[in-house]
C-alpha cells in the first residue's frame, strides 16, 4: 500500500511540474516564432483591449502558417541580430521578420518561398536637412543609421561610400538619433520608412536612390530538422492566393498607426 501511494504521490509530482512548464505535451504541437517587433508594419507593439500586443504583416503570416499546420503558436520578440542565433540554438523554430535570403544566412539557416517583396530600401532624413541631400555622394562623411545584422547595414558600407555607419539594435533607437541629430540619416525598408515619415512631420525620405528589393522569407533552422519549410511554402501559396498577404498589409499598416 506504501509502494503504491509513493507511486501516486511521484506521478503526482510529475504533473504539476509538467503543469509548471506549460504541459509536457503542449510544446510539440507549438510552432515558437522569432521575431524583432520594433519593424511597422511588419512586426510591432500596440494595445489591443488594454494589453501590449504585438501584431503586424509577418505576425498575420505566422499565425496563418500555425493554423495550416494544426498548431499553436509562441511569439519571442528577440533583437534582429540575435534571430539567427536563436534559430541555431533551437530555441526558435520560424524566424519570419522582413528577413531577406543572402549569401551569408544561407549558410546559417533555409529559407523559404518568397512572400512579400517592398519597395528598394529608403533614406529618412530631417526635413529640415533635406536640401542636403541630393546625390548619394551628398551623404559622404556623414554619419548613416541601419539597424544591426540587416542588409541595410551592408547598403550603407558598399553604396554610400565615405558614409560612417551608426549600427543600433533597434529602430525606435535609431530614430531616436536621426531626431536628435545624432546621426544625418537612417536607411530602412520602404514601408518602414513610410511608417516613420507619415506619423513624424520632422522627417522625410529622400529622393536619393538606394539598392534593389529583395523578397521577404521565413528562415528555419538549417536542415529543416522539424520539416516545416513544405507547410509554411504551401501556407504562403495557400494565402497569396485567397488574397490574404494584400490584405494583412493593409491591416498592418492601419494598425501601425498606434505602434509602440
Amino acid at each position: 500500500m506504501k509502494k503504491i501511494a509513493k507511486i501516486f504521490a511521484l506521478a503526482m509530482s510529475v504533473m504539476m511540474l509538467c503543469a509548471a512548464f506549460a504541459g509536457c505535451g503542449d510544446k510539440e504541437n507549438t510552432i515558437i516564432f522569432g521575431t524583432s517587433a520594433d519593424y511597422a508594419p511588419y512586426e510591432f507593439h500596440t494595445l489591443i483591449d488594454g494589453k501590449d500586443t504585438i501584431v503586424g504583416y509577418d505576425v498575420s503570416l505566422a499565425k496563418f502558417i500555425a493554423e495550416e499546420a494544426k498548431m499553436d503558436i509562441e511569439i519571442k520578440d528577440i533583437g534582429f541580430d540575435f534571430l539567427i542565433q536563436e534559430l541555431k540554438n533551437g530555441t526558435i523554430d520560424m524566424v519570419i521578420a522582413a528577413m531577406e535570403e543572402n549569401p551569408d544566412r544561407a549558410k546559417e539557416a533555409d529559407f523559404s518561398d518568397p512572400y512579400y517583396t517592398d519597395e528598394p530600401p529608403m533614406i529618412l532624413v530631417r526635413k529640415a536637412d533635406t536640401a542636403n541631400f541630393k546625390t548619394i555622394a551628398d551623404f559622404s562623411g556623414k554619419t548613416v543609421g541601419a539597424q544591426a545584422a540587416t542588409t541595410k547595414e551592408d547598403l550603407v558600407t558598399t553604396d554610400m561610400e565615405g558614409a560612417k555607419l551608426l549600427s543600433l539594435t533597434t529602430v525606435p533607437d535609431l530614430i531616436n538619433n536621426l531626431l536628435f541629430n545624432k546621426c544625418d540619416a537612417v536607411v530602412l525598408d520602404a514601408a518602414v520608412a513610410r511608417q516613420y515619415a507619415d506619423v513624424n512631420t520632422d522627417l522625410v525620405i529622400s529622393d536619393v536612390a538606394l539598392g534593389v528589393a529583395a523578397p521577404y522569407r521565413v528562415a528555419v533552422k538549417k536542415g529543416d530538422p522539424k520539416n516545416l519549410l513544405p507547410i509554411i511554402n504551401a501556407a504562403i501559396e495557400k494565402a497569396d492566393k485567397q488574397g490574404l498577404l494584400v490584405s494583412w498589409m493593409d491591416e498592418a499598416i492601419k494598425l501601425s498607426g498606434d505602434a509602440e
